[in-house]
């Protein structure tokens, strides 16, 4: 599992692997640590998009392990730092995603334009392998274009779409997928939500609205609400995945567009800032190019 993992995640990292993290690797390449090297990972760690304070955070734990384990050699300051982003990376949450519950629904969140849709796609499509069935429920009933996309991804997907005329209550179309679920004995629903309406607060009343409707079902299915953020974006969608936790919970993100960026270093700040877990990452355009999220394997591809 885990060379499965380290396989796929790999390619995904590709980019910042040979921009910021082999230049941060290579900082250790020398027998004594002296200050300088703390100066030059503290610029290539901000610049792989880690963010000031979490850069700061980072650094000083690292020095603390150094002085009290008595690391001098370059070799052993990098086993450090690696152990030490491993530590970050791991978010403990009880409201983390598991894959272990039989009956779920997955209310997915995010703004428009993130990768919402083909990472709700590539869910639906990882589920169906593992041999179970799934419904999506075309929630994001604002935008027409928003209706056909989700149809054309389950289809691709090979998962039913449930959706009404665009206009029509999403609460409703949940209501039915839901009901629908219980009655077919499907064990998945995922649910796409509005991505953007006038205001921040009216697409906010909307989500609370759709996760009153979801945890109705609450004796019936296990209910998560997982962020998709695009990792392109970088510190700027740290500011947008606060707006949802802060309306309405998230138990995940999917990091979606992780391999179009360079500066992978966002995965430590979303977990150091937002302390929510990151439970499946998007690495590449494919159906198929969806991992889970495992620290320890992404810090191995990050510096191989």
């Amino acid at each position: 599992m885990k060379r499965e993992l380290l396989l796929k995640t790999e390619p995904a990292l590709k980019k910042s692997r040979e921009s910021w993290f082999s230049k941060i690797g290579r900082l250790f390449n020398r027998y004594r640590v002296e200050e300088e090297l703390w100066e030059g990972l503290e610029e290539l760690l901000i610049l792989a998009d880690v963010g000031v304070a979490t850069t700061e955070k980072l650094i000083q734990n690292v020095r603390k392990r150094a002085r009290e384990e008595r690391l001098s050699q370059g070799s052993e300051i990098r086993l450090a730092l690696k152990k030490e982003m491993v530590q970050m990376l791991t978010v403990n949450s009880d409201r983390g995603v598991s894959r272990t519950g039989e009956r779920r629904v997955i209310l997915v969140v995010g703004v428009n334009g993130s990768g919402k849709t083909t990472s709700i796609a590539k869910l639906a499509y990882s589920f169906k392998k593992e041999g179970k069935p799934v419904i999506l429920a075309a929630a994001d009933t604002f935008r027409a274009a928003a209706i056909d996309q989700l149809k054309l991804w389950g289809k691709r997907a090979g998962a039913e779409v449930i959706a009404y005329k665009p206009g029509g209550d999403p609460g409703a179309v949940v209501f039915d997928t839901l009901q629908a679920a219980q009655s077919r004995h499907v064990p998945i629903v995922i649910v796409d939500t509005a991505g953007r309406l006038h205001t921040k607060f009216n697409l906010m009343e909307e989500l609370k609205k759709i996760k009153r409707v979801v945890s109705r079902w609450q004796d019936v299915f296990e209910e998560e609400v997982l962020l998709v953020m695009d990792a392109t974006t970088g510190q700027n969608g740290l500011a947008q995945a606060r707006y949802f936790t802060e309306a309405i919970g998230v138990s995940g993100i999917f990091l979606a567009k992780l391999d179009g960026t360079a500066k992978g270093g966002i995965v430590l700040a979303i977990c150091d800032q937002l302390k929510i877990p990151i439970t499946y990452i998007g690495t590449g355009e494919r159906l198929e190019d969806i991992a889970l999220f495992a620290p320890e394997t992404f810090v191995e591809a990050i510096f191989t």
